[in-house]
Formats: C-alpha cells, sequence, structure tokens
C-alpha cells in the first residue's frame, strides 16, 4: 500500500491548480499527510538572465534580482493564504512555501529537498504562451521528480484528438 507523508501541492492559480488543490487536500486528510503549498512566481529575472547578465554589472543585477524576487514571494504568500487558507478547514498540517525561478526547476528542488512522496498540481497551466515557449512544467515535473506525480485535469475543458484519434 502507498503511503504518503508528505505531499507537494503547486499552484499558478489557474482554475485547473484549484481543482487540484481538492484532491491534494483530500489525499493529506486520508493519508494524514503534511501538504506543502508551494507557488513559483514568474521572475522577470527567470528567463531573461542571459540579456540581464550581458548588459547590467553583475552585483547590481542580483541586488535587483533579490529585491523583486522578495517583493514577489511576499505577495506570493499573502494571495496563497487568501485562495486556500480558507480552504483548510479544519486540516492543520500544512505549509505555504513560495520560491522564485523556473517552475519546474523550482518544483523538483522542493521536492526532492523536503522528502515529498507525491506532487499534485493542475494538467494545465494559466499561460498557453508560457507552455509553447518554456514546455509543460507538468511533463518536466513527471520527468525529473524523483517521486509520484499526479497531474488533475479540469473535467470541464473538452479537447479533441488530432487526426483519427477522434
Amino acid at each position: 500500500m502507498m503511503e504518503y507523508k508528505n505531499i507537494l501541492f503547486c499552484t499558478d492559480f489557474s482554475e485547473d491548480a484549484n481543482i487540484a488543490f481538492l484532491h491534494a487536500l483530500d489525499l493529506a486528510k486520508r493519508y494524514g499527510a503534511r501538504l506543502h503549498v508551494l507557488h513559483v512566481p514568474h521572475s522577470p529575472f527567470t528567463y531573461a538572465r542571459n540579456i540581464v547578465d550581458e548588459h547590467v554589472p553583475e552585483k547590481s543585477a542580483t541586488e535587483g534580482q533579490a529585491f523583486f524576487d522578495d517583493e514577489i514571494a511576499r505577495e506570493a504568500e499573502k494571495t496563497l493564504q487568501e485562495t486556500y487558507g480558507r480552504r483548510m478547514g479544519d486540516f492543520r498540517d500544512y505549509a505555504y512555501v513560495v520560491r522564485c525561478g523556473a517552475p519546474d526547476v523550482e518544483i523538483v528542488r522542493y521536492a526532492k529537498q523536503n522528502h515529498i512522496d507525491l506532487i499534485v498540481m493542475g494538467a494545465l497551466g494559466k499561460s498557453d504562451v508560457d507552455r509553447l515557449e518554456h514546455g509543460s512544467t507538468v511533463a518536466n515535473v513527471s520527468k525529473y521528480a524523483h517521486c509520484h506525480v499526479m497531474a488533475i485535469r479540469n473535467p470541464a475543458k473538452q479537447f479533441t484528438l488530432p487526426g483519427k484519434m477522434n
């Protein structure tokens, strides 16, 4: 039988993530697991490091990134509390976590560092453009995570398969 002691729920505050939250919370309650609620906001520095490194002196780029990341992290933690806090009900074994960087990298890194047994996330994120430019966060997390990854699909979204598969 599978035993989950640490469950990581990853959110970008999309509709799919909000549906995935219900699954993650239910699993945490069923298994008596700690629920880690993680958000990795996109820093303007995340995908533009090469440009910043080329045009801004190293020290000021690092200071600018740290300041901006701190501001983003404070706002993200506030949003986590507002979005998911009241939905926890009487469940108390959870932690809010904000990491700045590339979402897939930070999710996998956090999971490994914190002995996560299961990662739960929405099957689709907020941005179709981001997925086209940087690849699927879910696919990358599934590929590189040391543990199981559960991608929760929004049943209200209907997709058709290309070609003869429909």
